[in-house]
Formats: structure tokens, sequence, C-alpha cells
């Protein structure tokens, strides 16, 4: 499953919301690169521990997580031959405090989340590492009782500090100095304590200048009687350092030699907080689990696109068992694409074992490859580029899909010639049910509504449109084509009937009834007899063949197998058993033993469809529509024979 089609179904959008409620870096990390899996038994497992987290969480809202604070460094730093600094080994005691509270915290829930409280046992507890953390460090810094000859080296050090204190003050109080001094003060320059001295009067204050001010006009001298003092002074902190730097690479060793269990502790953690951050997505968008199946079967019950929040539409859609295409007409921002999207974007989920914003009860079906073709339904420029760049996308995936792909493609056949585009819009569809994909398609074509009634495992769908508020309700309506809203919305706005019923007459070539005081009645009978006319599956197997010849008739799609083409039968057959073919908009003669049946015409078009859109030029078909209306000198079609 490429990366292009999860950011259409926006499943990257999804795994981001989840990460938000991660509390490691490294979790949110390994949400963000979460990818769907087709084992079923690995969707079960993934989807049995967000069931049992999200009982944890509904339970106790505070799970003792740690945020692995300081972690990664102090693996980065370890077997380096460099003493850990006292605040990682500070961030590790809180570590090892969160991962003997998680222990206690999942052992208790051991009723409500026996598999995910099984793991906490692979974190093994590390107490006497803890407690010399404890002992040793404190405020960040090495306690004065991590061992006997620090506690001694800093005693020693505070009595001498004390001395020289002392000193200092008994050289600033001096009647000797007082006349030399900026001030009778003591500081401290460069780690060294020193006494301001007035510049003309270094000469009288024996000792080493450690600094001067910015004007230049005081040096801070290091009298020489106290110089003895500060050496001891200096070597007691050497000595203390290097006995905190025992101390420390003395915890390092403790590390070290505990870094494989600290390892696994980590990435127990990380596991429990990508684990709990599923269960509280889960928890946001009010999900379920679903019935799983290998089957083609799909079952959604009230199903919602997560990212639209309250205001998702709730969507229900079955196929399965002999059906397993829909096809959903309608017009624009009705919600089509939406749809289409929903479906995808839960079978993404639930294929990394989330679970779904849908009633108990829905059933999905796992597919190894989703194939998504979502251009720009709402584009007004539907120009070449756009066509051909979508064209190469559905090669693609005619080439790549089998029977256990899910494919969405919206809009499809849009951007061309609506005739032509009509016409490889069914031919696309027919090929991908024949490699047994599973297929969604939105479209505006109406003549596709006729193709999915007749055509077996298809199923017409279309948008709901509110004609008292002239909006869409975008709630989907299976097993019915969606009806043309603009002439019902005219109607509603107060044009004419008789302009609409002729409108219809132009669109469909055959008579409607829109006037509102016509009996109910009478125009449900005209329906029941339209519906009446159309062409049965039985009439339609008896009618393949005449004789041992099959016979081919006007609009019929055949195969040309020699050039492997396809075309529309335009007439024949002559008294040799030829036929003129429309292939690639190019009229041409075959023999009937050339051809062979692809799908009728009486599957693809209407009883009353002009085949001039789809055999004559659209000048002709202007020369025509203008010869119709009235006489005009020198005005002919030549046809073609």
């Amino acid at each position: 499953m490429n990366q292009e089609m999860m950011n259409i179904l926006q499943f990257q959008q999804i795994k981001e919301e989840i990460a938000r409620y991660a509390i490691t870096t490294e979790g949110k990390t390994k949400i963000v690169a979460l990818n769907p899996s087709v084992n079923k038994k690995k969707i079960i497992a993934w989807k049995t521990e967000v069931v049992e987290a999200l009982s944890v969480i509904q339970k106790s809202r505070s799970v003792p997580i740690h945020g692995l604070e300081g972690m990664e460094q102090l693996f980065k730093q370890l077997n380096k031959g460099v003493a850990l600094r006292a605040d990682v080994l500070v961030k590790l005691a809180g570590f090892l405090d969160h991962c003997s509270k998680l222990k206690r915290f999942m052992q208790d829930k051991q009723y409500v989340a026996p598999v995910i409280s099984s793991y906490v046992y692979s974190i093994e507890e590390l107490p006497f590492l803890e407690e010399e953390i404890q002992r040793c460090i404190r405020h960040a810094q090495v306690d004065d009782y991590a061992s006997k000859a620090l506690l001694k080296i800093r005693k020693e050090l505070a009595i001498e500090e004390e001395r020289l204190k002392s000193k200092l003050q008994n050289v600033v109080q001096s009647k000797k100095f007082a006349l030399y001094l900026q001030e009778a003060i003591v500081s401290q320059r460069n780690g060294k304590y020193v006494v301001p001295v007035k510049k003309e009067y270094k000469r009288k204050v024996d000792g080493s200048v450690v600094d001067m001010s910015a004007s230049g006009s005081t040096l801070y001298i290091e009298p020489v009687e106290i110089a003895n003092q500060q050496e001891k002074i200096e070597m007691l902190r050497y000595r203390e350092e290097t006995e905190m730097e025992n101390i420390l690479h003395y915890l390092t060793g403790l590390v070290e030699a505990n870094q494989q269990i600290l390892s696994v502790a980590t990435e127990t953690m990380v596991t429990y907080d990508v684990i709990f951050a599923k269960a509280k997505y889960s928890e946001i968008i009010g999900g379920n689990t679903v019935l799983l199946n290998e089957s083609h079967r799909i079952h959604l019950k009230n199903a919602k696109h997560p990212l639209l929040g309250e205001q998702a539409i709730p969507l229900n859609v079955s196929l399965g068992d002999g059906t397993h295409a829909l096809v959903i007409t309608g017009p624009n921002t009705g919600g089509k694409t939406v749809t289409i999207k929903t479906v995808g974007l839960l079978t993404l989920m639930m294929q990394s074992g989330l679970l779904l914003p849908v009633d108990e009860g829905s059933e999905m079906s796992i597919f190894q490859n989703i194939f998504v073709d979502i251009g720009d339904g709402q584009s007004i420029e539907q120009n070449l580029s756009t066509f051909s760049s979508r064209i190469k996308s559905i090669i693609g995936i005619l080439s790549e899909t089998n029977d256990l792909s899910l494919v969405l493609i919206d809009e499809l056949g849009s951007g061309t010639d609506p005739s032509e585009g009509m016409g490889l819009a069914i031919a696309i569809l027919d090929e991908l049910y024949e490699k047994g994909a599973t297929i969604f398609a939105t479209t505006h074509f109406n003549e596709m509504k006729e193709f999915a009634n007749n055509r077996e495992g298809f199923i017409n769908g279309s948008m709901e449109f509110d004609l008292n508020t002239l909006k869409p309700t975008y709630r989907l309506l299976i097993g019915k084509g969606g009806d043309s809203q603009a002439f019902q919305i005219a109607l509603k706005l107060g044009m004419h009937h008789e302009i609409i019923e002729k409108a219809h007459m132009l669109t469909y070539k055959k008579e409607a009834s829109f006037d509102p005081n016509d009996d109910l009645a009478l125009r449900q009978q005209k329906e029941r007899q339209l519906a009446n006319n159309r062409y049965t599956k039985r009439e339609k197997k008896e009618n393949l063949k005449k004789g041992d010849v099959t016979v081919f008739k006007m609009g019929d799609n055949v195969k040309i197998p020699s050039e492997n083409e396809h075309g529309i039968i335009y007439k024949g057959p002559n008294d040799k058993g030829n036929y003129i073919v429309q292939v690639k908009g190019e009229k041409k003669e075959y023999n009937h033993k050339r051809l062979s049946l692809y799908i009728r015409a009486e599957e693809l078009y209407p009883d009353d469809y002009d085949f001039n859109i789809i055999f004559s030029s659209v000048e002709d078909r202007k020369v025509d529509h203008l010869m119709n209306r009235k006489h005009v000198d020198g005005l002919k079609i030549v046809k073609e024979e």
C-alpha cells in the first residue's frame, strides 16, 4: 500500500491525530510510521490490544507511562568510557520509578486486560540501581554521603574555606592595608579569593595580581598571607572532583550492567504508549470493533468519517455475497467523494488495528491492495493534462488489480467527450469487476445507472437530495441511481412544467409529466410501464447468438483480439458478414469472425439512446440540430458508408 494512496485517503492525518495522544517521542514516531497489515491474525491482535486499553482507561484515566526524557541521551553515552552526568542519572531514577508503578498498575488490570497486562512482565525491576542513584544523587548533585571519602573531603574543605575567609577578613580589616584598598571587601576572581587594591598602591601589597577592573584603577590581588591556604583548598577541590567522578563511574557501571534490561523496559514503555494512544483516540471518535473477513464483504452501519467529527453524516452500505461493485451517481457537492473516501479510510484504519466510528455489527474485509483514483471532480478545468494523468493512473490500477483489491474511483470517465468518457467508464468498471476487485465508483453519467442495474454483481447508489430545502443531505441511498435533480429543482423554483417536460424529451427522448396536478396513480403506472420495458437478463442471453454466428447490432461493444482493441458496432453485417466498427473515433470494416462480443448495447444504453452522440461528429450533430429547426441552403450532412 503506497504512501500517496494513504495521503489521498487522509490516513496520514489520522496517524498524526493519534500521535497527539502519545507521551513519548518514540511513541509518536512509531504511530506516524504505522502501516496497515494484511495478516488477519496480526490485525486481530492489534485490535485486541486497543479494546483492552480502552477498558483500562475507562476505569482509570491516569496510566503511569514515562515520557522517556533523558533515556535516549543515556543510551548514547553508555559503553564509551565516560561517566553519566548526575542529571541524567536522576532522570533514570524517575524512569525506574515509573516502571515499578506501571508494573503494579497493569498487574491490577489483569481481569479487564489479560493480554496487554501480560506485557508488563517483560519489565524487570531494578530496585538496587534505583536505590543507589537516590542514595548518591540529590538535587542533581553528588550527595555528601555518596561515599565516606567524599564526606571527609567536603568536611575538610569546609574547614579550610572558613579559615581562609577568616584570614581574608583580617586582611581587609587591618589598619596596615586600609589606605591601599579600594573597598574593605573580599571577592572571588578566577576561582581565587582576592582584595581590591588601588592601582597606585600595587607594590604596597604583597601578592599575585589575579584580575583588573574595566577602568584599570583597581587591581584584584591575592595576598601572600592566604596563598598557601588557597592552595590547600584547590587540592581538596581536586580530590573532591576525583571522588565524585569515581562515584559517577560506579553508578554508570551499574547502569551498563543492566543495559539490556533497561532497553527492554524502554521498548515496553513505548509499546504501552502506542497502545494507549490508539485507545484514547478510539474513545474520542466513538470507536467500535468490526467483524473481519477475507471474503470481500463490507457492511457498514452508521459509519462516520473520523475527521469530520459531529458534521459527519452516517454512512450505511453493504457489499458482498454476489454484489461487489457500487456505482454512485448524483450531482457535485452531494457527498459522493466523501463516501468512497470514508470506505477507504476505514479500511486502512481497520487493517491497522484501530477501532472504527461505526455501530456494532459492522463488518469489513481485509484487502491486500487499495487503489485510489480521486481527482478534482469539482474543478472547472477538466483539461487534457488532467484527463491524461487520470487515464495513466487507471491503466496502472488495471494492471495491478486482483481479487484481493479494493478500488475507489471518483468521477470515472470525466474530463473528456461525455459519450467517450461514458464508454470508457463502463469498460473500465467491467474489466475491474472481471479481475475480481471490490469497486466503489462515482460518476455523473446517467447511462451508468442502466449499466449498474443490468450488470450482474453491480448495484446503484445515489446521494439523497432534499427538494424541500434544495440542499443535499449527504446520505447514501443504496439500490437506486441518482435522479435528475435539475428538472425537479427548476420545477420547485417556479419554472413552468411544460418547459421542463420539453427539456426531458430533448434529453431522454421520452415523455414525462412534471405537472404537479397529475394524478399520482397515473404517474406511478407510467413508471411501472417504463420499468417493465427493461431488457431482462434471460432475454439478453437468448439474443446473444443467432444460429452458429454471433449477431451484432449497433452499439454493441466488441473486442478485436488481433489488434487487442475494443470498438463499437456502427452497422452491418453485409452479405460477406462484415461489420463497420468505430475504433478510437475511426470507422473500420471487420469480418464477424474477427470480432467477439464484450458488452451488449442493452447493457450500456437505454432503449431510446441517440447513437448519433457516438457515431456523428460534433459538427454533424450541430448541422443536424440546425436542419431540424429550419431549412438552410447548401447545408448537408455526408454519411459515412
